[in-house]
This record gives structure tokens, C-alpha cells and sequence, in this order.
């Protein structure tokens, strides 16, 4: 970092996920000499690919939203806002296989009225509900729009909960609230704290008639979060060591941070340590936290992935979501994955998946197999040319309700070491808006505290 002036605060960022990037990203902007230290042999953290022969597969499928300003922001700051456009307008289609009717097909979808009324004409022409249904949930998200997330009293409540007060029946609980609070909160609704759902359903439905917008990769998202993210990072004159394990954090009477790995050793005037809640709780110094031993109380929740590579083209959306399957969400990666020829890869993706996480490749087969055939007809007869699992089994931290009071701040008790991650109190479930807005709060805390002048990316987002 040639031309920096010796007088430059020096700042480490522990963790190269969507938190430490971003965090790296805005110190290094600010004029800070940077080093960001990863444990794993690439940027991105659970958000990442990886190569199946000629495939290039993510390890589960990532969408966001239009208001998921600040991961907007980071896809702009690393030139990659092109490569995960969004929707025109929210539109989804909703598969019924569970009618004695037999399979319907309907969409969730929005128009340019202003809130409310973008959602009405979907509503009432989603074929998966009730009158009597739709006009409860529309009496529901007018309640849920009074709502406060920030209000402490809502995390102690459970979403169902919350939804049967409101006269939701559990068809309309898992034809439409669980149709989209599982994807986004990786929890069914009575797992879920009813402060995370009023966050995610109050800021995706009523906010603005773009909100819910869904964008996704259209490329592998290692050429995003590692790729992409390192050239910015580059650029930025930030120093990266990969497979650097960080094994301690001492802070010496002068106040510097000494940030130890496997023989050596990187001194900085601020530390950002963004790596999991379990990795936090090691390498916390003694007294960072009033009580450390609440991170260990942040449970894991998995999400499972289901791959299958046909030999012919058996899907023609970009994506749908199922209801009466055990499938939720199924997403067409054959152009991101660079498939060649006339065959079509599909990503079955599974949240709250306790139930599955952890049973065999045959047995999921068995399961998925038969389950896409009744959903998609055209997979019938097919042949498929790989079968194969991804398995993160810790890839959020558990919504649970009461979990807000888990989630500890950025600040800590140690002048100059800062918090950042998705598990953090950011207000939003596990998401990589999540992670990206705890990456801004760490670094205006270590801003603030090295008195130097900065301006929040995101003034809303503050």
C-alpha cells in the first residue's frame, strides 16, 4: 500500500464473508490501511460455488430483494449489480399438487399501484386461497403494517401465534405466509420470532411497491462474493491473506490490537471481527462481552440443497414455489452453472430443514425424484445425469422467538474491536442484506472511534 501515510490507523478485518468485505471495503474508502484475514481458501463465506466436473454449482441458491438496499449497494461497490438483476415486478409462480382437483397453477405478483393496492389484484386472483381467506389476510396486513419490529415485546412472540390472532386459517399459513416467511426466515412460522417476520413481511410487502422485487444471480456466485468482491478489495488497496486461521485478539497497554494466526502476527489500531457467533465466542478477549456465553445460545438452523441435472429441458420458468409437496422452491441454474448442451440443471432448495439435513443422498433421491416428476410432467421419462446434495447445516442462526436478545450489538467492552455478521443485531433475519448491513454499522463504530469523518452509504440504513 505504497503512497499511504506511516500516521494511517490500521484496521483488520477478521472474516471474508458478505460482513468482513463489506466491512474492508468501506474502512480501506475511508483512508485506512486494510488487511482482511480469511480462514478458508476463498471470499464469500456460505454464499460461494464451487466445481462438479464441468458444472459450476453454488452451494445453495441466494435470492434478494429490491429492498435489500444495502446488498444493492455492495453488488454496485464490486461492479456486479449487471451480472443479479432483479424482476421487472414481483412474480411468482405457485404450484398446487396437493388439490384432489388436481395441480393448479398460480402467481404472487404486484402491480405499480402505490402500497397497498400493488398486492390487491394478485391477491384476488391467487387461486390457492379462499374469498374468505384473502380478505383475512388482507385485514392481516393491515395489522402487520401498525406493527413495530424494533418493539421487543413481538420477539417473545411466535409468528403463528401472531397469524391465528389475526384469523389466518392454516391453509392460508401455508399457501402464503410460510410460502414466503420459510424462504426468507428459514423458519416455519411457529419457529419463527414475530419480530423477524414483521420485519421481513412489513419491508418486502408495504413499504413500496418494488420491494419485494426478487433478484438472483445470473452467474455462479463465486464470480460475485470472491471473484468480483476480491478485485474490489484490490482496488481498494486492501491486503488479503487467505487460509489464515485466526487463532487470537490481544490488545496491549497502548491500546493496539495484536491479531495472532499460525505464526504470525498483524497489529491494528481497530479490529473488526466478522466471523460466526461460535468463532466470536473464541476469540473474544475476556470482558468484550457483559455475557459471551449468550452467542453460544444462538442455535444454527440448516438449509438443504437438492441438485439434479436432467437430460432434456423439463421446466420453463426461472423458478416456481410448490405447495402440497415436500418441495419448496425449485430454481433452473443450467445457464449460471455453464451446462452444455440440450439437458437442464434444477436447484431444489429446502430451508428449515431439520427433518432432512442429514439423511442420505439415496434417500433424498428417492424422495425428490418422484416429487419433481409430479410437479413438472415433462421430467417424466427423463434421464438424469447427476443426482447430488449440498448440506449447510449451519447456514442461519435459529429465528426462534426471544432471539433478539441473543444478538449482541457491534460494540463491545474493548475499545477498538467491533462485531459484524448476519447473527448480529441488525434488525433483519440471516440474510446477505443482513450481513452486509452489520458490515456497515462495524465499520461507522470503528470510524466514529478513530474520529475520522465518514459518510453512511446508505443514509436509511444507518
Amino acid at each position: 500500500m505504497s503512497g499511504r501515510s506511516s500516521a494511517t490507523s490500521r484496521a483488520v478485518v477478521v472474516g471474508g464473508g458478505l460482513a468482513g468485505v463489506t466491512a474492508a471495503l468501506r474502512l480501506a474508502d475511508a483512508g485506512l490501511d486494510v488487511k482482511l484475514l480469511e480462514g478458508r481458501p476463498r471470499l464469500g463465506g456460505l454464499a460461494f460455488s464451487f466445481r462438479r466436473g464441468d458444472l459450476s454449482v453454488d452451494n445453495g441458491q441466494h435470492v434478494y430483494l429490491r429492498c435489500c438496499t444495502a446488498y444493492r449497494w455492495f453488488l454496485d461497490r464490486i461492479e456486479g449489480t449487471h451480472l443479479a438483476p432483479l424482476q421487472d415486478r414481483l412474480d411468482v409462480p405457485v404450484l398446487d399438487v396437493g388439490r384432489a382437483a388436481g395441480p393448479r397453477l398460480g402467481r404472487l405478483r404486484r402491480t405499480g399501484l402505490p402500497v397497498p393496492l400493488h398486492l390487491a389484484g394478485g391477491l384476488a386472483a391467487y387461486p390457492h386461497l379462499s374469498l374468505a381467506e384473502k380478505a383475512g389476510v388482507a385485514r392481516a396486513a393491515l395489522a402487520l403494517g401498525r406493527l413495530d419490529p424494533a418493539d421487543p415485546a413481538l420477539d417473545g412472540v411466535d409468528f403463528a401465534t401472531w397469524l391465528r390472532r389475526q384469523g389466518q386459517s392454516q391453509r392460508t399459513i401455508e399457501a402464503l405466509w410460510d410460502l414466503v416467511g420459510v424462504a426468507t426466515l428459514n423458519a416455519t412460522a411457529p419457529n419463527a420470532s414475530m419480530a423477524l417476520a414483521a420485519k421481513v413481511f412489513k419491508t418486502g410487502l408495504l413499504s413500496e411497491p418494488g420491494a419485494a422485487d426478487i433478484g438472483w444471480a445470473a452467474v455462479p456466485l463465486g464470480d460475485l462474493h470472491d471473484t468480483l468482491a476480491r478485485k474490489a478489495l484490490e482496488s481498494a488497496g486492501v491486503e488479503i491473506h487467505l487460509r489464515t486461521r485466526v487463532a487470537s485478539l490481544t490488545r496491549d497497554e497502548d491500546g493496539h490490537w495484536a491479531v495472532g494466526t499460525d505464526g504470525e502476527r498483524f497489529d491494528a489500531d481497530t479490529v473488526v471481527l466478522a466471523v460466526p457467533q461460535g468463532d466470536t465466542h473464541r476469540l473474544l478477549p475476556d470482558g468484550a462481552l457483559d455475557d459471551p456465553g449468550r452467542l453460544l445460545d444462538l442455535t444454527d438452523a440448516p438449509i438443504l440443497n437438492v441438485h439434479v441435472v436432467y437430460d432434456r429441458k423439463v421446466l420453463r420458468k426461472p423458478f416456481f414455489a410448490a405447495l402440497g409437496s415436500p418441495v419448496q422452491w425449485v430454481f433452473d441454474r443450467t445457464a449460471s452453472s455453464g451446462l452444455q448442451g440440450a439437458g437442464q440443471y434444477l436447484a431444489v432448495s429446502q430451508s428449515a430443514a431439520q427433518d432432512e439435513i442429514d439423511l442420505p443422498v439415496a434417500e433424498l433421491r428417492s424422495r425428490y425424484v418422484p416429487e419433481l416428476e409430479r410437479l413438472l410432467p415433462a421430467a417424466r421419462g427423463a434421464g438424469i445425469r447427476d443426482f447430488f446434495v449440498t448440506r449447510e447445516r449451519t447456514a442461519t442462526f435459529a429465528p426462534t422467538p426471544g432471539v433478539g436478545r441473543l444478538r449482541p450489538g457491534t460494540h463491545t467492552r474493548a475499545p477498538g474491536l467491533h462485531l459484524a455478521g448476519a447473527w448480529t443485531a441488525t434488525g433483519w433475519p440471516a440474510t446477505m442484506e443482513g450481513a452486509v448491513r452489520s458490515g456497515f454499522t462495524a465499520t461507522d463504530a470503528a470510524l466514529q472511534a478513530l474520529g475520522r469523518p465518514h459518510e453512511h452509504p446508505l443514509q436509511e440504513a444507518a
